[in-house]
């Protein structure tokens, strides 16, 4: 007959040995999906809480260790690429899970930040738990974030750029810049209810840009032709969605009417 006492230390060794995790995703669906999922793997991983607010999950992870963060990318209030830029070098393992397209997420999977394909496959995540038993906290540091970040967005997010300001890394679509005004070294984009200083001139922000919606009107000025409202020729400026006013260069006055 087994020796009740160490039946009981060794289950207590095997909790112990249990990963702990939490989820975060804007979908409930999609939370209460991937919970189930994680169920059938009770006795590997424990999911400790689930969030659909990016801001609560800060606040919880500020105050509890786990070994893994479910991430999901899409998300209104705090996208995912803002909610890892917030992570001051974070010591657990990072899974993304998106449904963008297979092939680029498995050209990324050799990157220490592991990714999951919504609808999420029982094989794909039975994987992914071995590898976040071999993680290593030390393997993951801000530089390797901010460099997988940068991939990521590059190859699955062509429709943001990255912008560093404040410390921070930023990720902004396009569509939501009205103009960008250049001040020497520096260049201060406008959106309509914010304004970011970066620390870069506005011929290397033009290169980030789509070029078939913004075009650089001005030595100072870059603006998104979609957030044109008028076009004052004789005075040669130009009125944005917001009531900014815009000088026109009068090389570009040309090319700016060919534009449209």
């Amino acid at each position: 007959m087994k020796n009740p006492h160490t039946q009981k230390k060794k289950l207590r060794i095997h909790k112990h040995d249990i990963l702990t995790s939490i989820i975060i995703d804007d979908e409930p669906k999609a939370l209460k999906s991937l919970t189930w999922e994680l169920s059938n793997f009770s006795n590997e991983i424990e999911v400790k809480a689930t969030f659909k607010d990016p801001e609560k999950a800060l606040i919880y992870l500020a105050k509890n260790e786990i070994d893994c963060l479910f991430l999901d990318i899409e998300m209104p209030t705090m996208d995912g690429f803002q909610f890892l830029s917030k992570l001051d070098s974070p010591n657990f393992a990072i899974v993304i899970t998106t449904a963008y397209n297979e092939y680029a997420i498995k050209a990324l999977k050799k990157d220490a930040i592991d990714y999951l394909l919504k609808p999420i496959d029982r094989d794909d995540l039975k994987e992914t738990i071995e590898k976040i038993k071999k993680h290593s906290s030390k393997s993951i540091n801000s530089n390797k974030i901010e460099k997988v970040l940068l991939r990521f967005n590059d190859q699955l997010s062509s429709k943001k750029i990255t912008l560093n300001t404040d410390g921070k890394m930023i990720f902004l679509d396009p569509k939501e810049i009205l103009f960008i005004v250049s001040d020497g070294n520096y260049s201060t984009i406008h959106t309509l209810n914010k304004k970011f200083l970066i620390t870069k001139k506005l011929k290397e922000i033009n290169a980030q840009l789509p070029k078939e919606e913004f075009f650089r009107i001005h030595n100072s000025y870059i603006i998104n032709l979609k957030k044109v409202k008028e076009f004052f020729k004789s005075d040669g400026y130009i009125i944005l969605e917001n009531n900014h006013k815009i000088p026109v260069s009068r090389q570009k006055k040309t090319i700016f009417l060919d534009k449209f």
